[in-house]
């Protein structure tokens, strides 16, 4: 009878947290979705590409569960399909990120000249409003963009301050910031804007040269962090091809579990103590 009463209990808790569990994963399933459908289209947009954010969420699973399903037909275990698709899964937001980094740099690049331009045409006895719609015909993408948004939202009756913000809030970059600050200083106080802008784009000019320099400097580490990252994974599925029983222990005992945790933890401490190194503030 004790037995019986053991088993049923048993039972009854193994299915009270499965169902927890299930529970858990369907809510956290339903917050990564929205999550990443917001994210994503917003990420997009500053990309002027409207998609549709349920279709980008099916394009994302499909791609997970392909490349679950290609460690499995090469003969590899479980937890490497599953890693696999976590992967794929958690993969597109941060190449959204990087490529999202890349145009704010890609902007802040072409500022100095597009200020030069435009302190020319201000010289030369345009307004600013007028020689923002002459120089941004000549400027290149991705500010062109940006600046035909900025004055389409103007000529629909947003203020210009407003869209000069909104232009900010786009491009959260400290160049463009300094840019925006000073046309709207100028046009409260009445200066003079031409120089403001020659100035602002040598200094400008100045600290991109510095940015340069430094990720120069800094292009050995992080490459050989990058390297030290791929290294145990590549290094376990070279062992694992020369010989997967004893590889297999790493995930088949509880001995290897601990060791792969401890070298996800060092991993990502290392990763983050070289991240720190090679960013210099400037």
């Amino acid at each position: 009878m004790a037995i019986l009463i053991f088993m049923l209990a048993t039972g009854l808790a193994t299915a009270i947290t499965a169902w927890a569990g299930i529970h858990l994963l369907q809510k956290e399933y339903a917050r990564y979705r929205a999550t990443f459908q917001h994210e994503t289209v917003h990420g997009l947009a500053d990309f002027f590409l409207f998609l549709d954010p349920g279709q980008l969420w099916g394009v994302n699973l499909l791609l997970a569960m392909l490349w679950a399903v290609l460690p499995l037909l090469l003969g590899m275990p479980l937890v490497v399909a599953l890693g696999a698709g976590a992967a794929a899964l958690v993969l597109p937001p941060r190449l959204l990120a990087w490529a999202r980094q890349r145009r704010y740099r890609r902007v802040d690049e072409q500022l100095p000249d597009f200020l030069l331009a435009l302190a020319g045409a201000l010289r030369a006895g345009s307004g600013l409003q007028s020689g923002l719609r002459m120089v941004s015909g000549h400027a290149q993408r991705p500010l062109a963009q940006e600046l035909g948004l900025l004055m389409q939202q103007q000529r629909m009756g947003l203020a210009f301050n407003d869209a000069l913000d909104a232009f900010h809030r786009r491009v959260a970059t400290e160049s463009v910031g300094l840019v925006v600050a000073a046309i709207k200083v100028a046009g409260h106080t009445g200066g003079s804007l031409a120089e403001t802008l020659e100035r602002i784009s040598l200094t400008l000019r100045t600290r991109l040269q510095l940015l340069g320099k430094i990720r120069a400097l800094t292009s050995q580490g992080r490459m050989q962090a990058r390297v030290m990252a791929c290294l145990p994974i590549a290094l376990g599925l070279a062992l694992y091809a020369l010989d997967p029983h004893a590889m297999s222990q790493l995930w088949g005992t509880a001995i290897g579990w601990g060791v792969l945790v401890l070298v996800a933890v060092l991993e990502g401490v290392g990763m983050y103590l070289v991240r720190r190194m090679v960013s210099i503030e400037v």
